[in-house]
Order: structure tokens, then sequence, then C-alpha cells
């Protein structure tokens, strides 16, 4: 069932929520209506277990086209910038860090904030049409959407620079070379490649995985100490959940594991009782 937002749409389809972004007129921009409709799904999506992966991508020709250049024109000064920003707080940290895998499909552009959407997701599809550009600077402002968290981390700070200040713009080919992107496939493939992907990760450890994702966000700032608590932590973690004895038994057992089954086969799933029973 299709659930409509404000400039977003989403689709349940088994394990995974597809999420479209659904403001084909504006190049699906990152309007005020979108970055809350954002905001809603991934709260949503934290507290529905049943939703074991995320695809994203975005309606139309075009991924997303970046900032709401006629907001811009209205809402530039000191204290409207700042509530926008501690808006986009409460959205882009909990998508990077979400605990379920996150694919993105990429069609067309995906400009500015756009960019830094996609980047956002763990496993990136691009369309043969994929074109990836910063184009911050040209609007005389620094790169935000998390660029400078994500980027530098994806491909290295010398090559980060290179990129973002000579204003390049990289072919899904590019994308691909700089390790930005997964593959290339053809425009009309990247639905069904991208859902298959996110089915794939769904059917799999998703919430492990989810846990895996928390702990390498931390790497660049972490000592070798603290990265090996965080994994000791990590570990006593996934070994309590029912996604790892699924998989211990399943390779015992020399089957297929069915770690659907066993994350939902419980009614503490996300910590609190689905119901409470009269004594």
């Amino acid at each position: 069932m299709i659930k409509s937002y404000p400039h977003v749409e989403t689709e349940k389809v088994g394990p995974v929520l597809v999420i479209r972004l659904d403001n084909e007129k504006a190049r699906n921009s990152l309007t005020r209506e979108m970055r809350y409709s954002l905001r809603d799904i991934v709260r949503e999506i934290e507290d529905d277990h049943t939703v074991r992966a995320v695809y994203l991508t975005g309606k139309g020709p075009t991924f997303c086209a970046g900032g709401d250049l006629r907001m811009l024109t209205k809402a530039a000064d000191p204290w409207p910038v700042h509530r926008r920003f501690r808006h986009a707080a409460a959205l882009f940290p909990p998508l990077v860090s979400l605990n379920r895998p996150v694919v993105c499909g990429v069609r067309g552009m995906a400009i500015g904030g756009g960019m830094g959407l996609a980047l956002m997701s763990d496993v990136l599809i691009a369309g043969s049409s994929a074109q990836f550009g910063a184009g911050f600077f040209r609007l005389g402002v620094v790169p935000d959407c998390l660029t400078m968290f994500t980027l530098p981390r994806m491909i290295g700070l010398s090559r980060t620079r290179n990129f973002l200040y000579t204003g390049a713009t990289w072919s899904a080919e590019e994308a691909v070379e700089n390790g930005v992107a997964l593959k290339v496939v053809p425009d009309e493939e990247v639905d069904a490649e991208g859902l298959a992907l996110a089915t794939k990760l769904a059917e799999g450890p998703a919430e492990v995985m989810g846990l895996a994702k928390q702990i390498m966000l931390k790497s660049f700032e972490t000592s070798l100490a603290e990265m090996m608590d965080y994994e000791d932590f990590g570990q006593v973690l996934a070994m309590s959940s029912a996604e790892f004895r699924e998989g211990l038994s399943a390779l015992i057992e020399k089957r297929k594991p069915d770690y659907i089954g066993a994350a939902t086969g419980g009614d503490y799933n996300d910590g609190l009782p689905a119901s409470v029973k009269p004594e």
C-alpha cells in the first residue's frame, strides 16, 4: 500500500520500505515539506521493526536537485538558517545512523543537498543518466547535508577537496570509479536492482548490519583502544540477538537462515511488550 506525505511517498514491499521523493515539478528539491516528511518517516522506521531495509529513490527524471532556491531567497537571514539546520539535525544524523541497511537508487541529477542525501545511504545504485555534483560553492555556501562528513570518509580528504573545489560533476561511471556507487545499470532497471538489493539485505541479519554501521561511523575519530571497546560491546549485542542464533544454527545445520522469521518471532522486538495481559 502506498502512503503519501507532503512531497514524499512510501510503499511497503515485504520487509523493505520504499521511500520515493515526490515533487517532480521542483525536481525533487529539498523543500520544507519534504524535510519534515523524511524526518517523520525515519522516526516511523525506528519504531517499526517489520521494516528491515530501506530503498530510497526519486520519482521522475531527477533524483534531487538540492536546496529549495525559492525558499533561500526568503529565508537566508541568520535565525531562519539556524532554525532550518536545527531541524536538519533531527533528520540527517538519524538517517545516516539508521540501524537498518539503506539502499539508494539515483537517476538523473543528484546535486548539492541531493548528492548529500544520496551519500547518507549504505549502498548506492546509479542509473546510466545519474550525475553527481556538489555545486555549493557556485551558490556561495559551504557544503551541507553532511557532505563534508560522508564524502571524505568514502573517498578520502584529497579527492574530496579536488571534487568540491573544482566544481566537478561525476557521471554514473565516475561515481563507481570513485567508490561512491556500487554499480551502473540502465535507468529503467534502477528500481528493480535497488529493491532486489534492499530485499537481500532485509533477508540478512539487518539489525546486526545496522549495529555495525553505527560502529563504523565512529572509526574516523576513535582511538584503537576505543574501537576495540565498540567492537566488544557491539559483539555482545549481536551475539545475544535472535539473528545470531538463527545464523549459527543455519550454518551448523547446513540450511539457509531465516533471519526475518527469527527477528519477528517474539513479542518484544522493540524492547517493549506488544500488549499487556491482565493477570
